[in-house]
């Protein structure tokens, strides 16, 4: 059985099992992956490429927030009125901004904010995303203590 893609395109089960084994180490070298997955190195590269190519996966650095000097993260709930995708893309194009989702309940979208301290999430807040178009209330979840924030969920 296949997935598909964001593209439309149908993702096989040797492109999930180098999809898995990246989520792993993103590092891992394109020789130790073909092995794994009964690939050569080159073939491995290439559909690599094709998968960063495709939307399908990125290859990123993940950073701990407050070693690199970014001591405020909060999750932000908005309750918002009008076309939600305008407002959601509005949110996006802030740079403290790293997590946009249009969701079901209680609140329209879910944003995540990395600040440098309070006064930078407090300005975020109050000066940019509550005078948003669009954006009606908004309740702040400031972080405390990161438990658990992994990417290795595999494919399907």
């Amino acid at each position: 059985m296949t997935s598909r893609a964001g593209n439309g395109s149908a993702l096989d089960e040797v492109s999930k099992r180098i999809i898995e084994q990246l989520q792993e180490d993103g590092r891992r070298p394109y020789a130790a992956i073909g092995k794994a997955v009964g690939l050569s190195e080159a073939a491995v590269r290439q559909r690599v490429q094709r998968l960063l190519d495709a939307g399908v996966m990125q290859i990123v650095a993940v950073t701990d927030p407050l070693q690199v000097g970014f001591s405020r993260q909060a999750m932000i709930g908005i309750r918002a009125e009008g076309d939600l995708t305008a407002v959601a893309d509005q949110l996006a194009d802030m740079p403290e901004v790293d997590y946009v989702v249009v969701t079901a309940g209680s609140f329209d979208l879910l944003v995540e904010a990395v600040c440098e301290n309070d006064d930078a999430l407090l300005d975020l807040i109050s000066t940019r995303i509550r005078t948003t178009p669009g954006v009606r209330t908004t309740e702040t979840f400031v972080y405390l203590k990161l438990r658990k924030q992994l990417y290795n969920w595999g494919t399907r």
